[in-house]
């Protein structure tokens, strides 16, 4: 085994661990609103940094994530630059791991064990499925946000809330947090984020104006 794979591997083995910790609120217009274009999205572009915790040390990775519902999602680490270029693979219940010429299995994505590099993902599904516990306006840094907590617990009966803060003037994601039996594991802070089927007018001008290849 090449010795540059020592300490990515390491770091990768925090980021596939699984994070554990030790009835519902009818949904309103405002709530059904901004979660609907995430309900009937054919997929998305997301940005942002995630931060776990093992033991007394305090982790954070920026990702890329290409989000498909019922498809091939794809989460790539945009730093640390040790594991930059690490590419996650999750299509169902099941992820493995690329990098350079490298391909890991990395098992079941079980309700209670959450992966870093599932957060993303696992944060839009509970957007589009979960079940809505609590809803109520807040700011986060500064940006007006409709705050939803959702309940996605898995068949082992652990209790799983996600809770995300959603810009209140385009709907968009801020800030995203996952908790299990009432502990938070794992954060997210949105850097960038865009439906697949959504183009900025200029830049479909400009697409339009272009000559053909």
């Amino acid at each position: 085994m090449r010795k540059w794979m020592c300490v990515p591997m390491m770091t990768l083995c925090l980021l596939l661990a699984g994070c554990a910790g030790g009835g519902g609120g009818e949904k309103t217009a405002d709530a059904a609103a901004l979660r609907a274009p995430y309900m009937n999205m054919t997929g998305c572009t997301m940005e942002a940094a995630v931060t776990w915790s093992e033991g007394e040390q305090l982790w954070e990775t920026e990702v890329l994530c290409e989000y498909v519902p019922g498809g091939e999602t794809t989460v790539e680490v945009l730093s640390p630059e040790t594991i930059a270029g690490v590419r996650a693979v999750i299509t169902g219940e099941e992820l493995s791991l690329e990098y350079e010429d490298l391909c890991l299995g990395a098992g079941t994505l079980s309700a209670q064990e959450v992966s870093p590099m599932a957060c993303l993902p696992r944060l839009m599904s509970a957007l589009r499925d979960g079940w809505l516990l609590e809803e109520n306006t807040e700011e986060w840094n500064e940006i007006p946000c409709l705050r939803l907590t959702v309940d996605q617990s898995g068949p082992q009966d652990g209790k799983i809330l996600s809770t995300l803060w959603l810009n209140t003037a385009d709907g968009t994601p801020v800030r995203g947090e996952i908790a299990v039996e009432d502990e938070i594991i794992l954060t997210a802070d949105f850097t960038g984020f865009s439906f697949y089927d959504t183009m900025d007018p200029g830049d479909q001008a400009g697409q339009e104006a272009s000559p053909a290849a």
